[in-house]
């Protein structure tokens, strides 16, 4: 063997004789080419396991470089058979991740003020339900005015469901100070930490599913992801000017937004005819245009390009531990046109609660809607049946009298009352229906009406069934009493409109919003 080259090793075939024989001496061309060979095969294979190496290294380093947290909680529900739950919040703050305000720069490009406005809200709040075959996407808008119950704050059991975020997040920096924590840095991480567990079980509380992945967007990170991208199209059904708020000033019809007039596309809510819902429905469609984008230049299915994202994604995306952002973009990719349907829960109508415009939702209502969007089972209704079974209401909501009154509406509805007591250690503080022996049947038409699932227990005696009223429950509109009167000084207002759900592929044309 030569010096100067490697010897491959030959690949025998087993069905011919190993016998040996003299091979001619090789004439010095063929020789020459037979190194030159040996030599390019020995550099084509250190290209290809350098690449590859390559490739690993990069992809090594774009998941590792996130910031991940453990707001989902090692041991909370998960979704079953490779399904995906993912809450997506938009976080309103103009500070970075430690704390720190944003560039003066950055803060005028997003004509959102300076650091000391926006808080820390989760302005945008989407969860997405992606099955494991991927056939169908469905996406729930939550406006973020929705008033629900919150547990783990001090001094509040119901909030606006932006604010479980920044509440806790302040409380809980409030409490490590006073145990002695100076540390800004220090305090802004904890903080935010809490505050992404409180509302993972906000939304959690309220949807009633699991949420299996989380994803945490700062408001400066829409900014650096259509600048990325080179802005976004969008479609507006009527010309909009809210120069004064969000900076917003747009034709009607279909455009091309920069970076800034992106920003602003979503975050107006002045001057649009259902004001926070039309906003939800500019986030939506924000989102079908950066789908479209990533997916028209190939992003999605190149590992380069997605590479490219690398430094936005890292500076301003939080992702829950476990979650490989990589490969679920690609698998995204290689899925073809997938079905996206876009919904906004719905909201039962708009009121005032210590001096702040809240949404009134029915929870209960809530749930059955997205366990059906979902394709989660549900337990078959039987309005005709006439329930048998003894309800005892337990009150661990912290509030008198929400027990009674749960109970005389059960009763209303044909349920036998039991006994009302206060709750006890054993119940929490979460909102649940337990049975005991004979009781399913009634159980599982009186959690239809509660939006809970029942649960069987041998601590509750037969044909009895146990509610326990948590920090979490607000009663079922088809439960509050309602009168023949008619009003005679106001009139009824209708629902507000969350609008039709809208049905487009990953990769299709940007929907009209108002």
């Amino acid at each position: 063997m030569d010096d100067d080259t490697v010897e491959i090793p030959k690949i025998t075939d087993p069905r011919r004789p190993r016998h040996r024989r003299a091979e001619p001496k090789p004439h010095r061309g063929r020789k020459a080419a037979k190194i030159a060979m040996r030599v390019l095969t020995s550099i084509a294979a250190l290209a290809v396991l350098s690449g590859t190496g390559f490739a690993w290294s990069a992809k090594t380093e774009f998941d590792n470089g996130f910031t991940h947290t453990d707001a989902i909680g090692k041991d909370a529900p998960r979704s079953l058979g490779g399904d995906l739950n993912i809450l997506l919040i938009g976080l309103d703050t103009r500070k970075d991740l430690d704390g720190k305000d944003l560039p003066k720069e950055i803060l005028d490009q997003l004509h959102a003020g300076d650091g000391d406005n926006g808080g820390y809200n989760a302005n945008s709040l989407i969860l997405l339900h992606v099955p494991a075959d991927m056939h169908k996407i469905v996406a729930f808008s939550i406006p973020r005015d929705d008033y629900v119950a919150v547990s783990g704050i001090p001094g509040y059991d119901h909030a606006k469901i932006k604010e479980a975020y920044g509440l806790k997040k302040a409380a809980t920096e409030t409490k490590l100070e006073n145990s002695g924590m100076k540390d800004k840095v220090a305090l802004e991480r904890a903080g935010r930490e809490a505050g992404r567990a409180s509302i993972v079980q906000t939304v959690r509380n309220l949807v009633g599913v699991p949420i299996d992945r989380f994803a945490e967007i700062s408001l400066v990170g829409f900014y650096d992801l259509a600048d990325k991208l080179g802005g976004v199209d969008v479609c507006l059904n009527h010309a909009v000017d809210d120069s004064y708020y969000s900076g917003a000033v747009f034709p009607a019809g279909p455009q091309h937004l920069d970076a800034a007039n992106a920003l602003s596309f979503v975050r107006q809510r002045h001057g649009l005819e259902n004001g926070d819902l039309d906003r939800t429905h500019r986030q939506q469609a924000f989102l079908t245009s950066v789908a479209k984008s990533l997916k028209d230049t190939g992003t999605l299915t190149n590992f380069s390009k997605l590479s490219g994202l690398m430094d936005v994604a890292h500076r301003d995306i939080v992702l829950s531990d476990g979650w490989n952002l990589l490969d679920f973009a690609r698998d995204l990719g290689s899925a073809g046109s997938i079905s996206v349907e876009f919904r906004t829960l719905p909201v039962l109508r708009y009121d005032v609660i210590d001096g702040q415009d809240v949404n009134i939702v029915d929870p209960a209502a809530i749930k059955k809607e997205v366990r059906a969007a979902f394709g989660i089972e549900t337990t078959p209704n039987t309005p005709t049946r006439t329930p048998t079974s003894i309800v005892d209401v337990h009150n661990a909501s912290g509030y008198s009298g929400r027990a009674a009154q749960l109970s005389t509406a059960l009763t209303k509805r044909g349920y036998p009352a039991g006994t009302v007591a206060p709750g006890t250690r054993a119940d929490g503080t979460t909102t649940t229906v337990s049975y005991g022996t004979g009781a399913d049947a009634d159980a599982a038409q009186l959690g239809d009406i509660l939006g809970v699932t029942p649960t069987a227990s041998s601590s509750v005696e037969p044909g009895h069934i146990r509610v326990v009223v948590g920090t979490d429950f607000t009663m079922p509109a088809e439960l509050v009493p309602t009168t023949s009167a008619t009003p005679t000084t106001t009139s009824v207002q209708p629902a507000p409109d969350a609008g039709k759900p809208v049905a487009t592929t990953i990769g299709s044309s940007v929907p009209c919003v108002n």
